[in-house]
């Protein structure tokens, strides 16, 4: 014999759940996933949004070397750059590259100088962009990583990145401008004379007035000098890095070698040419 079900009694079950807390839950439900999409969604944006912005700092740092080299060779010649930041700043690190000179004359190398020059970045905590530990990418120039260039359009700031943790003053991928040697060689005949010459051109970074109040950066020339030394026959010019133990060491910098040995033609007149340039952050002159 067939039983016969009824369901009469589920539909009046005073246990069931009511349309209201049904519809308390599901609503609950659909703000927890909004919410949850909201979130991605915003981490996902400010991510893009900083690689874009890193992006195009690149392109900053780039517009900046240039000036520095504009600015360094005419004193009292100013430029101001501004720039648009939300995720990073510019910074200033004084004393970070100390270059010595020293010259051949014959009877073994002689020191002519030393200099000691800042550099400046663009710093980004890495929370809002990074690439990985350690990584380096070069900009200018974008092969040839020696502190000594040669040419007429060879720069005099190396431009790169570099993501290097830890280090003391926080986590950050960062774009750096370095200033670096140019090398020219002329040759000048009189009469029947013919003289050599080899001329470097270095910029020298100091810190300048940093009031902040906007995001802009002045460079100042504030002197030129030269230092000559005649009948040289060999320029050994090594570099160090005074602030290695706050990171800033030459694996921060990755220059090709440390120590670069130039042989000039026999009596050459050696000119070492410095430009000081003062860099001002948020001032306007």
């Amino acid at each position: 014999m067939k039983r016969k079900l009824s369901f009469r009694g589920f539909k009046q079950d005073s246990r069931a759940i009511s349309p209201a807390i049904s519809t308390v839950i599901i609503t609950s439900a659909i703000v927890v996933l909004l919410l949850s999409v909201m979130t991605f969604t915003n981490g996902f944006l400010n991510a893009r949004m900083a690689e874009n912005e890193f992006s195009t700092v690149k392109q900053l740092m780039q517009t900046i070397g240039l000036q520095i080299d504009d600015v360094a060779w005419t004193a009292g010649r100013t430029q101001t750059t501004r720039y648009a930041s939300r995720f990073g700043e510019v910074n200033f690190e004084s004393l970070a590259l100390n270059y010595t000179v020293h010259v051949d004359t014959g009877s073994g190398y002689v020191l002519l100088a030393n200099f000691v020059t800042g550099i400046f970045m663009f710093n980004m905590p890495v929370n809002y962009y990074s690439v990985a530990n350690n990584y380096y990418e070069k900009i200018i120039p974008s092969a040839n990583r020696a502190f000594v260039q040669v040419g007429t359009s060879a720069p005099v700031c190396h431009i790169f990145v570099v993501e290097k943790m830890p280090m003391k003053d926080g986590s950050f991928i960062r774009v750096v401008a370095a200033p670096s040697i140019r090398m020219l060689n002329s040759t000048i005949t009189t009469g029947s004379e013919t003289q050599n010459y080899v001329k470097f051109y270095l910029p020298v970074l100091a810190q300048g007035a940093s009031p902040r109040s906007s995001q802009t950066m002045t460079l100042v020339s504030t002197s030129v000098s030269t230092n000559t030394e005649s009948a040289v026959d060999r320029i050994k010019i090594s570099i160090s890095a005074p602030k290695s133990s706050l990171g800033f060491d030459l694996n921060f910098f990755d220059f090709d070698n440390v120590e670069e040995e130039i042989a000039a033609p026999s009596g050459s007149i050696i000119q070492f040419y410095v430009g000081g340039v003062t860099i001002s952050q948020g001032l306007h002159l």
